[in-house]
């Protein structure tokens, strides 16, 4: 039997848990933790796991458990639960300030890159691993790029021990690292080959910071540059791999600035990490609020042992303090990804300059909270029962899937599941293999109804029960409404 915390503490404590800060770069990583997880390679068994193990984890250990379970939660098309669960802050610099409207103009992210892009040779666009979001704009831009010109793509995820993947047309498990079981990152990289771009693999053997770094540069620079001085590379990597200064990552010098070394480009680098929705401000108002309720309801009744403090909280619960994120959201209220532009000069905004060129800012994709008033949901995983948070985003998947209309709300639910969860449904092309990158997913972990977003055509629908073995299978065709 487990026992269940009371709801006013259990709400208490995962409202915390999912509004407290995160970094992205963990050192000392559990050996233990890695050895669990390396002989799972599907992502539905690696999310157990996680679930299983993060509690009994404290410390740096548990922050990068909490990580590694956002990333198995944005592969397996929980996008607005992987936000929620791992709430990544960057430290931004003193003394940044959000621009102003009187300065500053919004326009379409895309055409700025594109515009931008256009005398250069070499376009690097960062993404957070664990935020699909982030992998949106490389989507819309590679078309773009394509039609100025440019000949080669580069993603961190791919592995070049797949020498079938052009031919085939298609990413599979195998092809690259966990990213790449992610639908949208799959996407990326049938677009990249329908297009006709070189894909171009280049992680490097060396583990260390700066081995990494310097070796990435060089199989870019090798692969590339080095045969084909014309070429014009796109390069899609995560964080400060597209920073052309030291800063971000400490001492260590960035790919970037390493590859222009090596190359005499200057990269027209884009970040999209640095000012994007971090921590929810529909999670951090919703803490705030239960938070205030709880001590007036204490300090009303003199009824609590440890009360949060002797001071009254007054009539109003205190609101979140506006990140450089919703302040600009609040400004320009975007609705597509936007690069900001000064009004006199048409210089791009950005938060570190010469660190990187411009910032993309990507709209808000989770404007509701969870429904903590419902407790925890419990999961049967080895035969414990394990809790967890309550779906994010009140259980609706965040708009920007459907690509601008690219593809369709398609209803699906949990029936075939047999109220056993996690349950995975997930949506592949006729056209491939079972071992594809799904075109999209979403893990149930309660009876419900949701969509899958697919573009219009043919696919195999199937759900997968805990154990990974194939409950339900069956053909659909999709059809603009």
């Amino acid at each position: 039997m487990h026992q269940r915390p009371s709801a006013a503490t259990w709400i208490l404590l995962t409202l915390a848990m999912a509004c407290s800060g995160a970094h992205a770069a963990q050192k000392g990583a559990p050996s233990n933790l890695f050895d669990e997880l390396r002989p799972l390679t599907g992502e539905l068994a690696r999310y157990q796991y996680l679930i299983a193990a993060t509690p009994q984890l404290t410390g740096n250990d548990r922050l990068l458990a909490q990580q590694m379970l956002a990333f198995s939660e944005n592969e397996l098309g929980l996008y607005s639960e992987a936000v929620r669960d791992f709430p990544l802050r960057n430290e931004l610099p003193k003394g940044l300030t959000a621009p102003p409207a009187d300065r500053w103009q919004a326009v379409d992210g895309v055409d700025a890159i594109a515009a931008l892009a256009r005398n250069r040779r070499l376009v690097m666009v960062n993404e957070a691993h664990h935020d699909g979001h982030t992998r949106e704009l490389t989507l819309l831009l590679l078309p773009r790029l394509r039609a100025e010109g440019y000949t080669h793509f580069a993603a961190e995820a791919l592995d070049g021990r797949d020498v079938s993947l052009v031919k085939r047309g298609y990413p599979i498990a195998s092809s690259g690292s966990e990213y790449l079981h992610e639908p949208l990152y799959g996407d990326i990289v049938r677009e990249a080959i329908r297009l006709g771009y070189v894909i171009v693999p280049h992680e490097a053997a060396d583990a260390t910071p700066q081995g990494r770094e310097d070796g990435q540069a060089r199989n870019l620079y090798e692969q590339v540059f080095a045969h084909h001085p014309e070429a014009k590379l796109f390069v899609h990597a995560g964080y400060a791999h597209i920073d052309k200064q030291r800063g971000r990552i400490g001492s260590t010098r960035p790919m970037a600035m390493q590859l222009s070394k090596l190359s005499g480009l200057e990269p027209l680098s884009v970040d999209q990490t640095d000012v994007r929705e971090q921590n929810p401000r529909s999670e951090a108002l919703a803490y705030h609020t239960f938070r205030h309720a709880l001590r007036k309801f204490e300090t009303l009744t003199q009824a609590a042992r440890q009360p949060l403090d002797s001071n009254d909280p007054g009539d109003l619960p205190a609101r979140p303090a506006a990140d450089i994120y919703a302040r600009i959201v609040a400004t320009f209220h975007p609705s597509e990804p936007i690069a900001l532009l000064r009004i006199d000069d048409h210089t791009p905004w950005s938060a570190r300059p010469g660190v990187y060129d411009l910032n993309i800012i990507l709209p808000p994709a989770n404007p509701a909270p969870s429904d903590y008033t419902q407790g925890p949901l419990w999961l049967s995983i080895d035969g414990k029962q394990q809790a967890v948070l309550p779906p994010a985003n009140r259980g609706h998947r965040p708009p920007w899937l459907s690509l601008g209309g690219l593809r369709v709300a398609v209803p699906v639910d949990s029936e075939a599941c047999a109220k056993k969860f996690p349950c995975l449904v997930e949506a592949h092309y006729a056209s491939e293999s079972a071992d594809a990158v799904a075109a999209d997913r979403y893990l149930f972990l309660r009876d419900a109804r949701n969509v899958l977003y697919l573009r219009p055509g043919a696919y195999r629908l199937r759900s997968v029960g805990a154990d990974g073995q194939t409950l339900n299978e069956r053909a659909i065709v999709v059809t603009r409404p």
